[in-house]
């Protein structure tokens, strides 16, 4: 008898949720909605969607679902971050508000706004390690970059900047998975999957 699918939760206080939802359903998640401590009690993993990090930190406190949250995340649940979902999920954040709170799951430090401001979005087609060969198309809007990562933490993808270094753009720790991009704009699912994969493995 088959194992039912994992439950996916996007956490829903800012960003966009609608969009990681249906990528979550295409690949076989039960994916739901996540804005309150019983939703989150429900799924199996969490994505972090973009938005505005320190927007979402504040939203998280409103909602008193930081604690939650944080509390899941340490106990291992499969935890996904795009955009500003990976501000959340760093050891530490450059150039951003002295009261603004992340989960530090990632052993990894970014830098907020690193491409450059709305008008400096773009698109490329990266080779994200545990995907295969065949190129992802990617999106940045806004987008942070990693500019250090700890000893046990994976760099899946890299780009190159306009201050001609390549920077960590995918990462990976443990249960913990972040990318700068965001995938849920374009139709590519394998981010989604390999994120479900991740859910799969932890509750086997």
């Amino acid at each position: 008898m088959s194992r039912p699918a994992p439950t996916i939760g996007v956490l829903a206080l800012q960003g966009a949720v609608i969009e990681h939802i249906r990528h979550l359903e295409e690949v076989g998640a039960r994916a739901i909605p996540v804005r309150k401590q019983s939703e989150l009690d429900a799924v199996d993993g969490l994505v972090l969607p973009g938005g505005e990090s320190t927007t979402m930190s504040r939203l998280l406190d409103v909602y008193q679902m930081y604690e939650p949250v944080a509390e899941r995340i340490g106990a291992g649940m499969p935890v996904y971050g795009s955009c500003a979902g990976m501000i959340l999920l760093a050891s530490q954040v450059v150039d951003t508000r002295a009261d603004a709170t992340w989960f530090s799951a990632i052993d990894m430090t970014v830098r907020r706004n690193a491409f450059g401001r709305q008008l400096d979005s773009f698109e490329a087609d990266l080779v994200v390690d545990p995907l295969g060969p065949e190129p992802l198309r990617t999106v940045f809007i806004r987008a942070p970059w990693v500019e250090t990562v700890g000893p046990g933490v994976e760099v899946l993808a890299r780009v190159r900047a306009s201050d001609g270094r390549d920077h960590a753009v995918a990462v990976r720790q443990g249960n913990a998975l972040a990318t700068s991009f965001h995938p849920e704009v374009t139709d590519d699912v394998r981010i989604h999957r390999y994120f479900l994969d991740m859910a799969r493995a932890a509750t086997s």
